[in-house]
């Protein structure tokens, strides 16, 4: 007897997974790894299929999953057995009474809603419904309405934490690595409340977000976010109201980012530089009807709240290959803002586009200054703003740093981060204000005499909230006026060639440099770090800097030695781009 116990000890230690197998949850059930799939009823549970039709085949799963959550599947497609334990993810719809109040699509649920649009037995379309506890009067943000189309055929859609049946369409692996389908040539529609409170579920609000994948990688090098904002129609009625919360079929703001340079690669899939977003009166998109077949049994509509997301066969929106023309070709705009990732931090959309024309010091969110908005970077990027758009949305090159500039903006600000320490906006987001920064360098960008560049730049570097150093370049001498660039027919190649050719200007520029403050005899050896790049986004962002610094230390030498030719023909060489002034 004692040495069977022994033995029995010595199994249970050498083999663990004996205990496993007396469990009768499904094994990844609330462990500490990401929970891809729905789990499984437990192994002794016998679920309940149903016949509703009539036709001899079952159309309905009643079931169970973690913690004895009732789950529904319904039969979209027609093949559902007997025997079959869930439905599929082709054709199928998911309803999860997260509540257990014995409705499976009504309040406190989710619904997963997968739709072979074009028959080849693989789903094209996912629509998520989730649903708020109880109605509430307000609209917004009391439930979800998702929808994701699977334009490149890779079968992700949108990502739900099985442990705590919620729509986590933000969780990601490592930088930007999101298991939402946001990467490749992919989109999706949304709108932060529940369908009840919708007109018409046809509409959405980011309708939709779309992403390119413009080299076929698998990865997205552009982003447009098309916004149908709700009107407010009644004055008497509270703004979050159902009269003032409807959609119009009008997108009135549009975001485009870029990754200039195409260096987004596995690890770092979103690398976007720069994005430019229009506001205004917008354009009218309801001729964009998108028809698509979906098969339903009609008695299923009786488990919905809303069954309207499930009787419908179009939705209306600009799609991939409409978006850009109607954006420069219908749209009608009264503003355009411009931001550029200067520090290369911003691996999410958000986080470059969402600078605003507030105070260049004030830092933090809701704070009053540039980064105003929740998800911005405190420092680091540079945002531009044309307030009028009287530059219609064109760009330029600017002489006097190389780099690419918001034709129209009465002013800018660059929040300088050098060394990336304030890290794309993830710290404040998640963790509070604590983290934002308490001093950076600023510069500050205006257009004084209104003919759309910028000609007067300050500097406030010692992040004193001070600009010690103004540099007028009328009063240089210097032209400020650019050649124009108009991105209305760019192609994403139009894109990564001014990419290429400002940055190889900027680098020729920062060598040039490097040979002329050696000539007066300065050792340029002390920024070695800054002369070595291999990538082009390492040239534009060092061949910036040691400009800068050799500007400085020359500045400082013609200073010493009372050199005012020196220094003015200095300042001209630098702020036009022309070293060989000197």
């Amino acid at each position: 007897m004692k040495n069977t116990l022994i033995l029995l000890l010595l199994l249970l230690f050498a083999f663990p997974h004996i205990k496993a197998q007396k469990d009768k949850d499904y094994w990844n059930n609330k462990l500490r790894i990401v929970s891809f799939r729905l789990p499984p009823p437990p192994v002794d549970f016998k679920p309940k299929l149903v016949d509703l039709n009539g036709d001899g085949s079952p159309d309905a799963i009643y079931s169970i999953t973690r913690d004895s959550i009732p789950v529904l599947w319904l039969d979209d497609d027609g093949n559902m057995t007997w025997d079959d334990l869930e439905g599929d993810t082709k054709n199928d719809c998911l309803l999860i009474d997260r509540n257990r109040d014995g409705i499976y699509g009504g309040h406190g649920d989710l619904i997963i809603d997968w739709i072979d649009t074009d028959g080849d037995g693989k789903a094209d379309m996912q629509i998520v419904a989730e649903y708020p506890v109880k109605k509430a009067d307000e609209v917004w943000p009391n439930g979800h309405y998702m929808i994701v189309l699977d334009t490149d055929k890779d079968d992700i859609f949108n990502y739900i934490d099985w442990n705590s049946m919620q729509i986590k369409s933000w969780d990601k692996s490592g930088i930007c690595d999101f298991y939402m389908d946001y990467s490749g040539q992919s989109a999706f529609l949304k709108i932060h409340a529940a369908t009840y409170n919708m007109e018409d579920v046809r509409y959405n609000w980011e309708n939709p977000f779309l992403f390119y994948d413009e080299d076929g990688d698998g990865l997205s090098e552009m982003a447009i976010r098309l916004v149908d904002s709700p009107k407010k129609v009644d004055p008497n009625a509270p703004s979050n109201s159902y009269v003032n919360q409807q959609l119009t079929g009008n997108v009135d703001w549009v975001s485009i980012a870029v990754d200039m340079d195409n260096d987004n690669r596995p690890g770092e899939e979103f690398d976007f530089d720069f994005t430019i977003s229009f506001r205004g009166k917008g354009f009218n998109y309801k001729d964009q009807v998108h028809k698509f077949n979906n098969p339903r049994l009609p008695e299923t509509d009786s488990f919905f709240v809303d069954p309207r997301f499930r009787q419908m066969t179009e939705l209306i929106y600009p799609d991939h290959d409409s978006a850009w023309d109607l954006i420069f070709n219908r749209g009608e705009w009264n503003q355009v803002y411009f931001v550029y990732d200067e520090d290369d931090d911003c691996n999410r959309w958000e986080r470059v586009e969402l600078y605003d024309p507030l105070d260049p010091f004030q830092v933090g969110w809701k704070g009053g200054g540039v980064d105003n908005h929740k998800q911005s970077d405190a420092a680091g990027d540079r945002g531009e703003w044309d307030l009028d758009n009287s530059g219609g949305g064109k760009l330029y090159v600017g002489k006097f740093d190389g780099r690419l500039h918001l034709y129209g903006a009465e002013w800018g600000c660059w929040r300088i981060d050098q060394n990336t320490d304030f890290y794309q906006g993830w710290d404040r987001l998640w963790f509070g204000l604590d983290y934002n920064p308490t001093r950076f360098g600023t510069v500050k960008y205006t257009d004084k005499d209104e003919n759309g560049f910028f000609d007067y730049i300050e500097y406030d570097l010692d992040g004193d909230q001070v600009f010690e150093t103004v540099i007028d370049l009328k009063k240089l001498g210097l032209d400020d006026r650019c050649e124009i660039i108009d991105i209305s027919n760019f192609k994403y190649k139009d894109f990564t060639d001014l990419m290429e050719k400002q940055t190889n200007d900027m680098w020729d520029n920062a060598m040039q440099a490097c040979k002329i403050a050696e000539r007066y005899k300065l050792n340029t050896s002390w920024y070695a770090k800054l002369k070595q790049a291999s990538s082009i986004r390492e040239r534009y962002h060092k061949g910036y800097w040691l400009q800068l610094y050799l500007y400085k230390d020359l500045e400082y030498l013609f200073q010493r030695n009372k050199d005012k030719k020196s220094l003015e023909k200095l300042n001209k060489a630098y702020y036009s781009g022309n070293w060989g002034i000197l």
